[in-house]
Formats: structure tokens, C-alpha cells, sequence
């Protein structure tokens, strides 16, 4: 029996990356929607069977410069209380933890490039095990607090929640599992004035990626796989 995939998206660059097979693997009819260019998909972001809320370089805070994000949010919050499967990336992961009541602001630093990351408890008895000894590529600078009532999954010395899941429906991962090492030099590209800003070379990240891309790639399928799996039983 097929089943409806909606995935929001905030820049071009920022795909399903490896979802994006898992997903056709299990029948999976996948839409994607470009937030801010179209329609804004209200009653879909309802009815789906799952609502995939990806990456962005904005802040879930930024409401005057777009406005659109009040919309999102507040829809997302809506999905969230009757407990439809729901996964955020990133910003996905950011606007879930606003729609929940919690604050979400600039972190104390940037987190750009592959680096370890830390399970709790709940996070090695959950799908997030598979990341347990790999580097996960790390791209934001913004951190949410945990919600109530949701598990914190893991964390970094600089960002104490990243990751959190909320009831068996809901997983948000402030951190990137889903980027493929041959989609990266996209994301060079387009965070390039980030990155300027930042200090990073993007020959430091495309070695990191060669070094360390491909076993994250395979943690994160594997992460993914899990979860849907466990969901859509």
C-alpha cells in the first residue's frame, strides 16, 4: 500500500539525501514542497502519512523577515499534538522544538564540519545507536532547548540537545545524517558566505567529507531505516 511523503524544503540544496531511496523502498509517494516559493501546503502538511521538515540557513526567529515561518511552525506544532510521524533536520528539527514551546535561539558558537557526537541513554536504545563511534556532520548555528515531554537523544559540547524524539512519531536531529558525500560541494557553494564568515575552508570540509563522509552516509541509512521501519511497522 503506497503511502504519502511531504517534504519541506527550504533551499534546493538541502535534500533527502539518503531518504530519498528509503523511502522509495517502502512505497513511499514523495512530494516535495519549496517553502516560501510554493503554496503553502496546509492541509497536506495534515494528512500525510509523513512529513519530512528539512535544513535552512534561517533561524526559526527570524518571523519579520519571513513571515512565512509563522505559518510552518504553527502547522507543524498541529501535526505534532495528534501524534503523526514527523522527522526535522536541522532548522525541520528547530521548528519542531519552537511548535512544542520551546526557545530556540543562536547557539554559543557554529557547529560546521564532520565531528563526534554524543548518545544519551534513550538515544543508544533508540534508532540513533547506528551513529554510536561515527562523526556526524554538524551544520547549524542555532540550538533549541528540549521540550517537555520530549527524550533528549544525544548532544555535543558546544549543544547540549541534538536530538530528541517525542513519543514513538516524532524524531528531530539537530545534526545532518542524511547528506550524501556527492551532494556536499552543493552545500560548499551555497554556504559559502557562511563559511567565509565562519573561517572554514571548504577544502578542510570536502577532506573531512572523503575521510569520514561515506561512514556517516551508511549510519545515517541505517539510523533512517530503523526509524521508518519502526513507525510503519
Amino acid at each position: 500500500m503506497s503511502r504519502s511523503a511531504l517534504v519541506l524544503r527550504h533551499v534546493a540544496f538541502e535534500g533527502l539525501g539518503v531518504l530519498a531511496p528509503l523511502l522509495h523502498d517502502r512505497d513511499f509517494t514523495t512530494r516535495i514542497c519549496e517553502i516560501g516559493v510554493d503554496p503553502f501546503p496546509a492541509r497536506e502538511i495534515q494528512s500525510c502519512d509523513l512529513l519530512i521538515v528539512l535544513g535552512g540557513p534561517i533561524g526559526v526567529y527570524e518571523t519579520d523577515a519571513y513571515p512565512w515561518l509563522v505559518e510552518e511552525t504553527a502547522a507543524i506544532g498541529e501535526r505534532l499534538r495528534v501524534q503523526k510521524p514527523t522527522l526535522g533536520i536541522c532548522l525541520g528539527a528547530q521548528l519542531m522544538a519552537a511548535a512544542l514551546g520551546a526557545k530556540v535561539a543562536p547557539g554559543p558558537a557554529k557547529e560546521i564540519g564532520y565531528a563526534p557526537l554524543s548518545l544519551t541513554d534513550e538515544g543508544r536504545a533508540s534508532p540513533l545507536a547506528a551513529l554510536d563511534g561515527v562523526l556526524a556532520l554538524h551544520w547549524h548555528g542555532d540550538a533549541f532547548d528540549l521540550p517537555t515531554s520530549a527524550k533528549r537523544l544525544a548532544f555535543t559540547d558546544v549543544c547540549p540537545n541534538q536530538a530528541f524524539s517525542l513519543g514513538e512519531t516524532a524524531l528531530a536531529l539537530q545534526f545532518h545524517a542524511e547528506v550524501e558525500t556527492a551532494s556536499l560541494e552543493a552545500w560548499l557553494i551555497g554556504h559559502t558566505v557562511e563559511l567565509g564568515k565562519a573561517g572554514l575552508d571548504p577544502r578542510d570540509l570536502r577532506a573531512q567529507a572523503a575521510r569520514h563522509g561515506a561512514a556517516t552516509a551508511d549510519a545515517g541509512k541505517k539510523l533512517f531505516r530503523e526509524w521508518l521501519d519502526g513507525v510503519f511497522a
